[in-house]
């Protein structure tokens, strides 16, 4: 198993609450570096006239969730007490943030859930019947082993092909795309700075996607978990045409952000953490500086041992960094906590955890010259030539940096766990969203 993990940013660039400022995902300006030649439509997402923020919960647990049943837009299922708790956990979460609004699915179990995260506040939900999970038709109901006894071939289709699936004459995937978009033209039309939804896993992701311009191929890529939170950002533009897109946070849970076995409720065979650099003696907030080749300072160190204690209930059995000084001090850390965790008895022989410095992952010069901030640029409609070259670049090396982590990968035939460790904020940034597909 592979595991790439971040660490946790510099207090400047840190907010406790989901509402707060949080490195940009995947913004628009940045998309078009990836983006296919055929241009994108100006017309997926209403203007706006100012800001606006869209928070995205899923329910939590519900009991076919529990046992196992494909639910669709079914409405029998409700919530479990674990996943009454899981919602009472994401409304301590959530309840520094102002929200102006919360629409919901009318479903019982996304119901609930939202009943009981806005339980303090005065508005009224507002129930949205396109909010409702995917219309999954006959399937709704069976057991997962028995869809695949039923249906056999159209099962597997549903499994491998979904963007393309076809049931009793629907296709949906596509209905729930469709959906989100009309979702987006109330929720964006509400007066309100900032808007929490709560509703479902696949719905969520259709929301996502829709909003950044992505296609019916990214369903089941952009996973939510029960009651994690997604975070949008939606800025204007001039001309009339949609709003620049920030995808500010991508399913944080409730629960531990590595918690072992699963992703967004489905078990995983390889998983790949990110881990930030701690801070440095020269560092600033998310900036292009040249972070990499200062030691950490007192505030790095005491991040980097968070972030060891973090990971002690994985086991990591080699460590993959960049060669700049700030990442090695964190790597290592991280691989002194990992192997002194087992060995508390008098006799205990130390694990050993190989940490190797891979050369791909160091930050080249060219991205270290002082200019604007990665945020600015990314939040930016308007890109000089220096900052497109730039970015064009630095997307272009995170690229052949994935590739030599799974050169890497390929090599290692065991299953324990690996962790990664890239050098910079940016650049985990820019790692996360090239890496959407």
């Amino acid at each position: 198993m592979l595991l790439l993990v971040p660490t946790p940013a510099p207090a400047t660039a840190r907010r406790r609450r989901v509402g707060g400022a949080g490195p940009c995902v995947r913004c628009s300006s940045l998309r078009e570096l990836e983006r296919s030649p055929s241009p994108r439509p100006d017309d997926r997402l209403p203007p706006l006239r100012e800001a606006k923020r869209v928070v995205l919960v899923r329910h939590g647990q519900s009991t076919w969730n529990a046992e196992g049943r494909i639910q669709g837009s079914s409405d029998i299922s409700v919530l479990t007490p674990k996943g009454e708790s899981q919602a009472e956990t994401s409304r301590l979460m959530l309840l520094s943030d102002s929200f102006d609004a919360c629409y919901t699915s009318p479903l019982a179990r996304s119901r609930r859930t939202a009943e009981i995260i806005w339980a303090d506040r005065n508005e009224d939900l507002i129930p949205d019947s396109d909010l409702r999970e995917i219309d999954l038709y006959s399937f709704q109901g069976l057991l997962k082993n028995e869809g695949k006894e039923r249906y056999g071939v159209l099962y597997q289709q549903w499994q491998k092909n979904a963007a393309n699936f076809n049931i009793d004459g629907h296709f949906p995937v596509q209905e729930l795309w469709d959906r989100a978009q009309n979702c987006w033209k109330r929720i964006l039309a509400h007066e309100g700075k900032s808007v929490l939804v709560v509703a479902h896993n696949a719905v969520n992701q259709a929301l996502v996607a829709t909003s950044l311009g992505l296609g019916t191929e990214y369903f089941r890529i952009l996973l939510q978990s029960n009651c994690g939170a997604s975070v949008l950002d939606f800025t204007p533009r001039t001309g009339g045409v949609s709003p620049s897109v920030c995808l500010n946070r991508l399913n944080q849970t409730p629960n531990s952000p590595v918690a072992s076995g699963s992703s967004g409720g489905r078990k995983t065979s390889t998983r790949i953490i990110l881990v930030c650099q701690g801070a440095t003696q020269d560092s600033t907030e998310i900036s292009l500086t040249g972070m990499g080749y200062a030691p950490l300072n007192m505030l790095g160190m005491i991040q980097s041992q968070k972030t060891a204690e973090l990971l002690l209930d994985q086991k990591v059995n080699g460590i993959l960094c960049s060669p700049q000084v700030a990442a090695v001090d964190t790597a290592t850390t991280i691989c002194e906590v990992q192997e002194a965790a087992d060995c508390l008895g008098a006799d205990c022989v130390p694990r050993y955890v190989e940490m190797k410095k891979l050369l791909e992952l160091e930050i080249d010069d060219a991205f270290q010259t002082k200019q604007k901030s990665f945020g600015e640029i990314a939040q930016s409609r308007w890109l000089g030539s220096v900052e497109y070259k730039t970015l064009e670049g630095l997307w272009a090396q995170s690229k052949e940096a994935w590739q030599a982590l799974l050169n890497e990968l390929s090599d290692d035939t065991s299953t324990d766990t690996t962790l990664i460790k890239p050098i910079h904020h940016s650049w985990t940034s820019n790692e996360s969203s090239s890496t959407a597909g």
